[in-house]
């Protein structure tokens, strides 16, 4: 058994460094489309969907705002606002500004517990905007604040 050892130690020293990793590596790396399109991410698109309204907002890769909309600068009023409809519209009205800009391929970043999060990405889609990545920021409290006491009618 020793002696199988002590071949096999002297078989590794006799290959050189180089002749190794020529050996271990084997064939060419492939790229996929989607590392492809992570490099080509040319703008942010923050969504922030409340209970009362949906704001979505196109900004640089740095943060600088290019444009935004929400539900109320789509014309909803009300309660209309915090409906699905009206967060689609508003990512409609982002995606063709986006176009115009010529930034076709953009990251998403969601936050907040409304409706509108999913519609807005929808609606970038429709407008034909490319969605590289899907981030979900919302902040989750680990049993932080005290929670306000409960309404009694």
């Amino acid at each position: 058994m020793y002696k199988k050892f002590c071949i096999f130690m002297n078989f590794i020293q006799g290959i050189s460094k180089n002749q190794f990793l020529k050996s271990n590596v084997t064939g060419k790396v492939k790229q996929t489309n989607k590392t492809l399109f992570a490099s080509q991410e040319q703008a942010i698109v923050h969504v922030l969907s409340l209970l009362n309204n949906t704001f979505v907002t196109l900004t640089t890769l740095d943060g600088k705002t290019l444009a935004w909309s929400s539900g109320g600068t789509e014309g909803f009023k009300g309660s209309r606002r915090a409906t699905s409809y009206a967060a689609q519209s508003s990512g409609e009205t982002i995606g063709r500004i986006a176009l115009e800009k010529k930034l076709s391929v953009v990251s998403a970043c969601l936050k907040g517990p409304g409706y509108g999060k999913e519609a807005s990405l929808r609606g970038l889609k429709m407008a034909g905007i490319k969605i590289v990545k899907i981030k979900e920021v919302s902040s989750i409290p680990h049993n932080g604040c005290r929670p306000k006491k409960k309404r009694r009618v």
